[in-house]
């Protein structure tokens, strides 16, 4: 056997080997290897480099009235990584720390014990903060690897980590009120005292448990979505017609103090129109409270739960339903600019992976609800948002047409009344 045959001989037996250690993966089950491959390269270097650097050696010389005594010579030691030094307390500028005492705790005590990626040289304190910090601030992976003493790559893995940790704390955060909390949580539909509320009540106007709506957050156009060989003309209609995997949309639900109580993530190209919330009130609808009910923009499904404004040209007793529904718009409207004020890295992720992508988007959610908890509101500027709607007729249900035709009824009957 000549040389060359030796060599492709070995070249297929490597070949052998890659297939079977590395073919039964799955593309996200590779990632993660090669994630974990590149992070303990680097944790390795990392260590390496602090064994083998010397330590610092300082000289002081005292005044000249002492010019006798030689200089002295003081050793210092490195500050090991888990110290804070004033770089890595900068960010605490613009993250409270009880905020991040608070979220430290509840990752602490939350059943996900996995060990966070990139980790080695990072307290989970820290960690908590780096990551507040890349979302709280529209700031680039370079500047906080100088604020936090980290490489560039590692940053992202302990990022990512962190966002996949706080995921786990979804149904924990973002919560469906049940039972009395779910009672405690309804408010009025169109008049906020307490006795016209009960007059409301008996005549059948229902009370509402919380607004559904939605916003986009524009991502990085993945691979392969581009039109990478068009020129000319077809450049230019992309500018002008955006591709809808270029962002997300994000679907909420919330309640009278701008809580997340639903939070459902989809490609742009991925339109339900709240059909899988409306599914879901339908199969368990002890969820509803009696006489409760959400209320919505025109884009979702009018239901027996749902109900949505009138469409088209209508009425007096159509137009009051529709400014009534209306006034309480504004609260998700709100609760939506205060995630994006407080999360400014939501204006633009710069994340072509939608999986990671949606991973931020829920940890923003998450953390929303979190700083409720703590007493902490960012107050943003409300920006008026686009409808989006899926291709074909949106769903309306017999049961949700009567409802809004006997609800609105009696809206217009205690209007011409002076009750409302």
């Amino acid at each position: 056997m000549d040389v060359s045959e030796c060599v492709l001989s070995a070249g297929r037996a490597v070949l052998d080997v890659v297939e079977r250690e590395w073919q039964p993966l799955s593309p996200g089950e590779l990632e993660q290897r090669l994630d974990q491959a590149v992070e303990e390269i680097l944790e390795a270097e990392l260590i390496a480099q602090l064994k083998t650097q010397p330590t610092p050696t300082l000289c002081v010389h005292l005044p000249q009235s002492q010019a006798s005594v030689e200089p002295q010579v003081l050793q210092t030691c490195i500050r090991p990584p888990e110290e804070e030094t004033p770089e890595s307390r900068e960010p605490l500028e613009t993250v409270d720390g009880a905020a991040v005492k608070y979220i430290t705790d509840l990752l602490q005590n939350s059943e996900s014990r996995a060990r966070m990626a990139g980790r080695a040289r990072l307290s989970l304190s820290h960690t908590v903060l780096l990551s507040l910090t890349l979302l709280s601030e529209r700031v680039s992976y370079r500047s906080v690897s100088r604020r936090f003493h980290l490489e560039k790559g590692n940053i992202h893995r302990i990022f990512f980590s962190f966002c996949e940790r706080l995921n786990t704390l979804e149904e924990k955060q973002i919560r469906w009120p049940v039972g009395r909390e779910a009672v405690e949580a309804l408010f009025p539909l169109c008049s906020p005292e307490k006795e016209q509320e009960e007059q409301q009540q008996q005549q059948g106007v229902p009370l509402v448990l919380g607004v559904l709506g939605h916003t986009r957050i524009p991502i990085r156009l993945p691979i392969g979505k581009h039109d990478v060989e068009s020129t000319g003309p077809e450049v230019k209609r992309m500018k002008k017609e955006a591709h809808p995997d270029s962002w997300l949309n994000l679907q909420l639900a919330c309640d009278r103090k701008g809580r997340f109580l639903h939070c459902r993530i989809s490609k742009g190209s991925d339109v339900d129109g709240g059909g899988a919330l409306r599914d879901k009130l339908k199969q368990h609808p002890e969820l509803m409270p009696s006489g409760s009910c959400l209320v919505a923009r025109a884009g979702f499904s009018l239901t027996a739960h749902i109900l949505t404004p009138y469409s088209g040209s209508h009425g007096p007793r159509e137009e009051l339903f529709n400014k009534t529904l209306e006034e309480h718009f504004h609260i998700l409207d709100q609760a939506v600019a205060n995630l994006k004020a407080r999360f400014k890295r939501l204006r633009y992720l710069d994340i072509g992976n939608y999986e990671r992508a949606r991973a931020v988007v829920l940890t923003a959610c998450v953390l929303h609800n979190v700083f409720l908890d703590v007493g902490q509101v960012v107050q943003g500027d409300i920006e008026k948002e686009e409808t989006v709607t899926r291709e074909g007729e949106l769903e309306m249900d017999d049961e949700g047409v009567h409802r809004r035709d006997v609800v609105s009824d009696l809206l217009l009957k205690m209007f011409d009344s002076g009750s409302v």
